[in-house]
C-alpha cells in the first residue's frame, strides 16, 4: 500500500534494504549506462589510479538508494527531487559476493498541503557511508 500524507510522520524509518553488488553487476550496469570507464572493471588500472580496486559506477549506488524510495512508494512516478554527494567508493571484490551495500532512510518533513515528504537516505558499505546528503522529495497519494 502506497503510504498518504496521513500515514506518514516525521521521524518514521523505510524499511532497511541491503543489496549485493558484484562484477557482474558492473558489466550489466556499463552496458546499460555506456560508462566503460576502466576503473569499474580493471583491479590493476584502478590501483594504477589510486583507488583500492575495482569500483561501482556511482550512479549505480545512486540508483540503489533510490530503489529503497521506490519501493517504499510503490511508484517511482512519486519522486519529485533526489539528489546525492559521493562521499566513497564502493570498492567491489572479485568474488561471488561482492559488496554489500545497506540502505536506510528516515522521514525528514512533511508538507501534508503540498501532500510531499522530504526523506533523508543513508548509504553503507562495509560499515561506512558512501552517500552524503543523499535524500529524495516524494509526493504522497
Amino acid at each position: 500500500m502506497m503510504p498518504t500524507s496521513s500515514q506518514v510522520s516525521k521521524g518514521d524509518q523505510l524499511p532497511e534494504l541491503s543489496i549485493s553488488v558484484t562484477r557482474g553487476d558492473l558489466v550489466r550496469y556499463a552496458g546499460a549506462s555506456g560508462d566503460f570507464n576502466p576503473i569499474h572493471y580493471s583491479g590493476a588500472f584502478a590501483q594504477e589510479v589510486g583507488l583500492p580496486d575495482v569500483i561501482a559506477h556511482g550512479m549505480l549506488t545512486m540508483a540503489l538508494a533510490t530503489r529503497l524510495v521506490t519501493d517504499w512508494l510503490g511508484d517511482p512516478g512519486r519522486i519529485i527531487e533526489h539528489g546525492v554527494r559521493f562521499t566513497r567508493p564502493v570498492v567491489v571484490p572479485d568474488d561471488e559476493h561482492g559488496a554489500r551495500v545497506d540502505l536506510s532512510g528516515k522521514v525528514a518533513s512533511v508538507d501534508e498541503e503540498e501532500g510531499t515528504a522530504k526523506l533523508n537516505l543513508t548509504a553503507k558499505c562495509a560499515g561506512q557511508g558512501v552517500l552524503g546528503g543523499a535524500y529524495a522529495l516524494v509526493h504522497l497519494s
